[in-house]
C-alpha cells in the first residue's frame, strides 16, 4: 500500500514540474521583425488554467488574435478571438465558449501572466476567461487575490514593454495592429535563446553626433 501510494505520489509532482514552456510570436503592423517572448507555467498552482492555455495553443486557436489593451510599462492584454476581426466595438468580450475556475494563488509580480475576468459586480466568483490573459509589465499588487496568475515570462519581457508605449485609442487599444503569429508549447530544453540586446549582436547602437559629422 506504501508503495502505491508513493507511486502515485511521484506521478503527481511529475505532473506539477512538466517543464514545458510556450513561445509567442508577434508581427508588429508591417513590420518585417517579429517580436517574441517566452513563458514558463506555473502548473502546481493553476493546474487546469495551465492545461486550457496548452490545450488551445496546440489547437491554434490564439493565431491571429491581437494585443487589444495596452497600458504604458504597466500591462498588455491578449487571447480574445473577437480580435481577429477589424471590427472592435465587441473585442474584450469575446472567448472559447467556457469560463474556468479560479485558481488564485500566486502575486501579480513583474512578468506573471494572469487570466483576464469580469468584474466583480458581473463575476462576484471571479471565474477566468476561458481564453484572455494579460502579462504584468512592472509589480501590480492591487491585482493580487482577484485572478488567476498562471505562468511568468521568461525572456522578452522588454520587448511587450517597449510595445505597451505604443499610441492606442481611447479603448486602450493599440492603433498599429500587434498581432500573435504563434503560441508553441515546447520543452524548455528545446527554446531558443533570447534575442540579443542592441550593441551585443541585435540592432547597432546608434552613432554620436561627432561620428557622423566628425
Amino acid at each position: 500500500m506504501k508503495r502505491i501510494t508513493l507511486a502515485l505520489a511521484l506521478a503527481f509532482t511529475a505532473t506539477i514540474r512538466a517543464d514545458d514552456c510556450a513561445l509567442v510570436t508577434l508581427k508588429v503592423g508591417k513590420e518585417k521583425q517579429l517580436q517574441r517572448f517566452a513563458i514558463e507555467f506555473h502548473e502546481g498552482e493553476a493546474p487546469v488554467t495551465v492545461e486550457n492555455f496548452k490545450k488551445l495553443a496546440k489547437k491554434g486557436f490564439y493565431k491571429g488574435t491581437a494585443i487589444h489593451r495596452s497600458f504604458p510599462h504597466t500591462l498588455v492584454q491578449m487571447g480574445d478571438p473577437l480580435s481577429k476581426d477589424k471590427e472592435r466595438t465587441k473585442v474584450g468580450t469575446g472567448g472559447p465558449g467556457y469560463s474556468l475556475q479560479p485558481e488564485i494563488r500566486r502575486k501579480h509580480t513583474k512578468g506573471a501572466i494572469a487570466a483576464a475576468r469580469l468584474p466583480d459586480k458581473l463575476n462576484p466568483s471571479r471565474v477566468s476567461n476561458g481564453s484572455q490573459f494579460f502579462v504584468c509589465l512592472s509589480p501590480q499588487p492591487g491585482y493580487d487575490g482577484q485572478y488567476t496568475v498562471f505562468g511568468q515570462v521568461l525572456w522578452g519581457l522588454e520587448a511587450l514593454d517597449a510595445l505597451s508605449t505604443r499610441a492606442t485609442d481611447s479603448n486602450d487599444y493599440p492603433a498599429e495592429r500587434i498581432q500573435i503569429r504563434s503560441v508553441k508549447i515546447m520543452d524548455r530544453a528545446k527554446l531558443p535563446p533570447p534575442p540579443a540586446p542592441p550593441g551585443e549582436g541585435g540592432a547597432k547602437p546608434a552613432r554620436k553626433w561627432w561620428q557622423i559629422f566628425g
